[in-house]
């Protein structure tokens, strides 16, 4: 079963390259069909197969033999492994039904971020629409919990951007953070908040201080926060009891 659902999430994982080049550009995901971006040749089925036609190829275009953007082979393959852990977390179950909803809007959005500092809208509001509609049957969490995680996690940012932009007068968080946390307030409930913030801003503090120290202490960097709250969720989706276990068991040790 876990085979099948890492099949299953290289699939996906295709599809998503689809996205991340395509809505960013307001192009269709559906129409022209897959084909190379530097030359336009459509691609036969067989030069679309995940991650094989990757190394088949040596990472260059049948056609015109211009490079491929190593973003596509990682993004299937992150996504065949993530969908992988959910199903050896979760097993068949409902749960695994979330996961895999919640994995397949925070990939194209980490990537998405990642490239053009923006989080579209069809997937942090979808997502908000889909965590509350459906989080009650995959998550042991009441319907309120969530409606409850969506408020206060977009709510909890706004906090935050308000404050830094009237300290420095420069805007620090877009909007799509908000609508993200949001999202992940929606879909693992209000108590998913704190550590998901805690977690992301730990590993965004790290890599800001290591680009810090490999740039130089003077310099700014605009480094998207998406990414961050993106991992803050999924550590929290696979490990999140355990973590507050073991983070009660350090604070109050018996």
């Amino acid at each position: 079963m876990v085979v099948v659902i890492v099949v299953l999430g290289l699939v996906c994982g295709s599809f998503f390259n689809v996205c991340i080049y395509r809505i960013p550009r307001d192009l269709s995901v559906v129409s022209p069909p897959s084909h190379c971006p530097n030359c336009g040749r459509k691609l036969p089925f067989w030069l679309n197969i995940p991650l094989l036609t990757f190394g088949f190829l040596r990472g260059r275009c049948w056609f015109c033999r211009q490079a491929i953007s190593w973003r596509y082979p990682l993004v299937e393959a992150v996504t065949g492994l993530l969908f992988g852990v959910a199903a050896f977390r979760f097993g068949l179950s409902p749960s695994l039904a979330g996961a895999l909803l919640l994995i397949s809007l925070l990939v194209p959005i980490t990537f998405i971020d990642l490239e053009h500092q923006i989080i579209p809208d069809r997937f942090s509001l979808a997502g908000i629409v889909i965590g509350l509609s459906g989080a009650w049957w995959w998550m042991p969490m009441l319907w309120w919990e969530s409606l409850l995680g969506a408020l206060l996690g977009w709510f909890s940012l706004w906090l935050v951007k308000t404050g830094y932009y009237y300290s420095t007068g420069r805007d620090g968080m877009g909007g799509g953070d908000l609508k993200l946390l949001a999202m992940l307030g929606a879909f693992l409930s209000y108590k998913a908040l704190l550590p998901i913030i805690l977690l992301s801003s730990l590993s965004g503090a790290v890599i800001g201080l290591g680009l810090v120290l490999w740039k130089g202490k003077d310099g700014r960097y605009a480094i998207p926060f998406g990414p961050f709250l993106a991992t803050g969720g999924l550590l929290y989706l696979f490990w999140g009891p355990q973590m507050i276990e073991l983070y009660w068991g350090l604070v109050l040790p018996s």
